[in-house]
């Protein structure tokens, strides 16, 4: 028998989770081992222990030694060949709940996040009623997000025209950042902002340790089309042919629509030139030499893409199939070949689900007795708990590794909101938020694998490559393949309030 290891024993740390005192102190580690575990920057072969108490890796050790290596009790899986991967960090997510939580809600946005892996989820300040705009409308949301979620979730407040008094309070109170529109929202209670808005907005926010986030479309002052709102709305004043073509729609949102925005956003940078700016679900190529430029000149600026944008093409898309419909558009395949550059050279930095839920009849597609129209039609993508394995089945054909996905989906994500030291990577001390991934198996995607709440997603009947198998989240197993979820933990996550520091 080989002889034990020298297994650190670390205190009880309470993490706010139902399990977390669930074993006595002093208690033998849980094992995750493979010959396939994506640590930072590499893959290996790796066995992860983890503190059955506080739910962190408290070692790893770059080899697989066996599970008689380990004291009497411990709780040992050897996964291998399947890849151990850190948990997804989804920042960019829409919960709706409170007030459209018939679109969705907490519980069932974070049970389709456990079965695709995502261990932390960032909730959008809309669509719910009423966004997170104050500390008050804050601690609504975080009322009822109690009890909940089955993986950790942090929030988005939101910055509207009146209520800059209101976003310092809100970065103490721990929102991981801010989102704003400069275009409308299609929902009233969450009005665009101009130019003045976003000044006072930046002045409050100049010294702080947050993000500030922009829906970077813009109508430019002449303009050969009026688009429609950002969500839903009236058809342009003259489209260029049926309503129910997604030719149609898309070019009522041309990419001078992004660029516009882009550019306004950067003639107010020297206002907060220490506060990092994100522009999210980047849609248009035109928008990359821009961000390169920026960035070269020494502004803070970020972007994100989202799976969607790099997976699908608008040539593809049929006559009525609103499913589709999002705003930015998805655009052409070749423009999607930019947006892979650009992510492969670290211009766009993060890819994100921007999952945007609705009820079936507001997609209104024809098989729901709607006509079709790209038009009326609510703008969202439900992509949440499918994410990893769409980005896999593209990125795979262009040369991309799962350690390069892990980057772009875990770690720089959980940059983005502050969370690095706890979420996004494999490294002792750190949240044992781990996915187990099957990088060969098939699966055509169903009802079944949609575990959001309205089941309309344009992947259903796709075949997808790489499935997850399990979800661990701090620690312990929440979902598997073969048996589930995990009722007995049930909906275990915390809600990430810790407010963010300046290092981070």
């Amino acid at each position: 028998m080989a002889p034990l290891l020298d297994i650190p024993i670390v205190p009880v740390v309470s993490l706010g989770g139902a399990q977390d005192a669930a074993a006595p102190l002093g208690a033998p580690p849980t094992v995750l081992c493979s010959t396939r575990v994506i640590l930072p920057g590499v893959e290996t072969p790796a066995s992860i222990l983890i503190s059955p108490n506080t739910g962190k890796i408290i070692n790893i050790i770059r080899s697989i030694p066996g599970p008689s290596a380990f004291p009497p009790g411990t709780i040992y899986h050897d996964y291998s060949p399947k890849v151990l991967m850190p948990g997804l960090v989804d920042a960019h997510v829409h919960l709706n709940e409170p007030g459209r939580t018939e679109w969705e809600g907490f519980e069932t946005g974070t049970r389709a996040a456990a079965f695709g892996g995502v261990t932390t989820v960032v909730d959008m300040p809309l669509n719910s009623i009423p966004p997170t705009t104050t500390v008050e409308n804050l601690k609504l949301k975080i009322k009822a997000a109690e009890g909940q979620c089955w993986v950790d979730v942090g929030f988005y407040g939101g910055v509207i025209p009146g209520n800059e008094e209101d976003l310092v309070s809100l970065v103490k109170a721990g929102v991981r950042g801010f989102k704003c529109f400069l275009i409308e929202s299609g929902v009233e209670e969450f009005p665009a902002v101009n130019a003045k808005d976003l000044a006072k907005a930046m002045e409050k926010l100049k010294d702080s340790p947050t993000v500030l986030m922009f829906h970077a479309e813009m109508l430019p002052p002449l303009s050969m089309s009026v688009g429609d709102y950002v969500l839903h709305g009236g058809p342009p004043l003259a489209p260029a042919g049926p309503l129910d073509a997604y030719s149609t729609f898309l070019a009522s949102r041309p990419p001078a629509f992004e660029t516009y925005a882009i550019e306004e956003i950067l003639s107010l940078a020297d206002i907060a030139p220490s506060l990092q700016l994100h522009i999210v679900h980047l849609s248009a190529k035109e928008g990359v030499p821009i961000v390169r430029a920026a960035r070269e000149a020494g502004v803070k600026l970020s972007a994100e893409t989202c799976f969607h944008y790099l997976t699908l093409a608008a040539e593809d898309i049929e006559n009525g199939d609103t499913r589709h419909k999002c705003c930015p558009p998805i655009r052409e395949g070749s423009n999607r070949d930019d947006l892979w550059d650009a992510l492969k050279e670290g211009l766009i930095e993060t890819v994100v689900s921007d999952h945007s839920p609705c009820t079936a009849g507001l997609k209104a597609l024809r098989e729901d007795g709607g006509d079709g129209d790209f038009f009326q039609a609510w703008g969202g993508i439900s992509t949440v708990g499918l994410g990893l394995s769409v980005l896999w089945t593209d990125g795979c054909k262009r040369g991309v590794s799962l350690e390069e996905i892990s980057l772009w989906t875990s770690y720089k994500t959980a940059k983005q909101v502050g969370l690095l030291g706890r979420k996004g990577c494999l490294e002792m001390g750190w949240d044992a938020d781990i996915l187990v991934f099957d990088p060969e198996a098939k699966f055509t995607v169903t009802s079944s694998d949609m575990h959001f709440k309205n089941k309309v997603t344009p992947y259903e009947n796709k075949t997808l490559i790489g499935k997850v198998c399990e979800t661990w989240l701090r620690g312990h197993q929440i979902y598997s393949v073969d048996s589930g979820f995990n009722e007995k933990i049930g909906a275990s996550g915390v809600m990430l309030l810790e407010p963010r520091a300046h290092s981070n």
